[in-house]
């Protein structure tokens, strides 16, 4: 069933709404790559490539529970699990709000860049690194209405964790 229907309100079933949260991660990492990254040639910083780790993942657990389909068990398992992602996501996101808000001088120093993160350090290193952030993760580079890209993406985490609690405590 696509809509399921409560009092007099039609509303979209369970699977429908993992289904749109899905589509909505494919089209945020869409836009993240094809208009940020080659359109205006930004570069992600750390905390960047963190939070869109959280959107992916929390597309990837939506597509899950669209294609499994579960009971009334397995919903809230997934419903859990993507307000987990979200929460995480939108804890990284506050962070690089913070990081984007401190006065010049306690910014933390530039490190360096992704693919040398990746390739040198120890896992659990490299993992520090990307939910700390660093000197890089402090610049501005865009806006819209004066909110930067991790103000837009903490709404969007903020957008994710409602759905994922209203799907986690709705009737199957």
């Amino acid at each position: 069933m696509v809509y399921s229907e409560q009092g007099s309100r039609l509303r979209p079933s369970i699977r429908v709404t993992n289904l749109i949260v899905f589509s909505a991660c494919v089209i945020a990492v869409l836009i993240t790559v094809f208009y940020f990254q080659k359109t205006l040639g930004l570069t992600p910083c750390p905390l960047c490539v963190t939070q869109r780790a959280f959107v992916i993942a929390i597309g990837i657990i939506a597509l899950v529970a669209f294609i499994h389909h579960p009971g009334a068990g397995g919903i809230k398992v997934y419903a859990g699990l993507g307000a987990i992602a979200a929460i995480g996501g939108g804890c990284v996101s506050a962070r690089h709000i913070w990081l984007q808000n401190l006065p010049e001088e306690l910014v933390p120093a530039c490190g360096p860049g992704l693919s040398f993160i990746l390739e040198t350090m120890p896992l659990w290193e490299a993992i520090k690194v990307l939910f700390q952030g660093d000197g890089d993760c402090a610049d501005v580079v865009w806006t819209l209405f004066g909110v930067s890209i991790p103000g837009w993406t903490l709404v969007a985490f903020i957008g994710f964790t409602l759905i994922n609690v209203w799907q986690l405590f709705r009737k199957a």
